[in-house]
């Protein structure tokens, strides 16, 4: 008799744990509506068990999250001012100490499970989703390609020269990040220079599935790199690889302002098959006296028949440049490379108020 009810009192005591941890979970406030405050004056109603990150996409609200909502790149970050519960393990390794005592936090990993209150930059309530068509692509080097999109709905974005847009992979749970490299004048269209990454999910969807005519979404505006039009200013700008991107946006823009500020911009490479848009730069260089254009092969070949800059970018940069008190810097390119490069911009005496650039390089 006692084989036979064994089966049905394990199912009742499964169900009544059940109820209790639906109970908790409503008490915890995982069950009933909440909301989410942002600024003081927008409120969303949330209703699921979903991150700060998704609640507020599906809102239309796009923070930057380079690596779609992994937790491995912290750049959706917001500041926390009630409710969210303690800081997570996985969110430390992105915090500085001044941040966590702000209460900067993750988007990606914080849970709208209490009604809460957050506060985001302004400029992030502009960000949008933008449905796109591929309109043109072009090698520029072996490993890098720039591909131009036609805004489809809404039809303009207006961004300043040196912000990024973030690229969704169709098919997979894939977002990554791209400075633009368009004039910002062009509203109806986004170029991106985009390099193949080894195993890059992204880039390698984008060299060796993309083609003219596919449709794809991309978000933005973001970043707080770009050019600073207030600033009259000397400007060092350095990059490498397809970290030419934002730089050839402030330069088109300043081009069309008739180079009204002095601008040396300094490009490494590793060998002549790693440059790109050089004649460009140099034609620019030939109409604007204010403008220069250094480019450098760390490897230069044989075959190169390099007279140019020879040396590590940070090196040419070293001796090129004297005192920088009165200049600003604008830096594109891996995080090596941009590390080094403040440390020979802070040997110039450069104020670190005045040196620009992304972490998501």
């Amino acid at each position: 008799m006692n084989l036979v009810y064994a089966p049905i009192v394990l199912i009742g005591v499964l169900i009544i744990i059940a109820v209790i941890l639906i109970v908790v979970e409503k008490l915890l406030g995982g069950g009933g509506e909440r909301v989410l405050q942002i600024n003081d004056d927008k409120i969303i109603p949330v209703s699921g068990d979903e991150t700060v990150l998704n609640t507020l996409s599906a809102h239309k609200i796009f923070i930057p999250s380079a690596c779609g909502g992994k937790a491995t790149c912290g750049y959706c970050k917001f500041k926390l001012i009630e409710g969210g519960g303690p800081i997570k393990a996985t969110e430390l390794p992105f915090l500085s100490p001044a941040e966590k005592e702000e209460g900067i936090r993750l988007s990606c990993q914080v849970k709208v499970k209490e009604n809460m209150k957050i506060e985001i930059p302004k400029e992030l309530l502009n960000a949008k989703e933008y449905k796109t068509k591929v309109s043109y692509i072009e090698d520029l080097t072996y490993d890098i390609k720039l591909v131009r999109f036609e805004l489809l709905d809404p039809k303009e974005m207006h961004f300043k020269p040196g912000q990024y847009a973030q690229l969704k992979v169709p098919g997979i749970d894939i977002i990554r990040a791209y400075s633009i490299a368009s004039h910002p004048k062009y509203t109806n269209q986004i170029e991106l220079i985009i390099r193949q990454v080894p195993n890059g999910k992204a880039t390698t969807y984008v060299h060796k599935a993309l083609e003219v005519g596919d449709k794809v979404i991309l978000t933005g505006p973001y970043g707080d790199f770009y050019l600073q039009e207030q600033s009259n200013r000397d400007m060092i700008c350095i990059a490498g690889g397809s970290g030419k991107a934002p730089i050839r946006s402030i330069l088109y823009y300043l081009r069309d302002q008739g180079m009204n500020r002095k601008v040396k911009y300094f490009f490494g490479a590793k060998s002549k098959r790693d440059l790109y848009y050089t004649e460009e730069f140099q034609q620019l260089s030939k109409e604007f006296p204010n403008f220069e254009y250094i480019p450098a092969l760390s490897e230069p070949l044989p075959d190169d028949d390099w007279k140019g800059e020879v040396g590590l970018i940070t090196d040419v940069v070293d001796r090129h440049v004297k005192d920088l008190t009165e200049s600003e810097a604008y830096l594109c390119g891996s995080p090596g490379m941009i590390k080094a490069c403040i440390k020979v911009l802070n040997n110039h005496q450069i104020r670190q108020e005045n040196v620009y650039f992304d972490n998501f390089s």
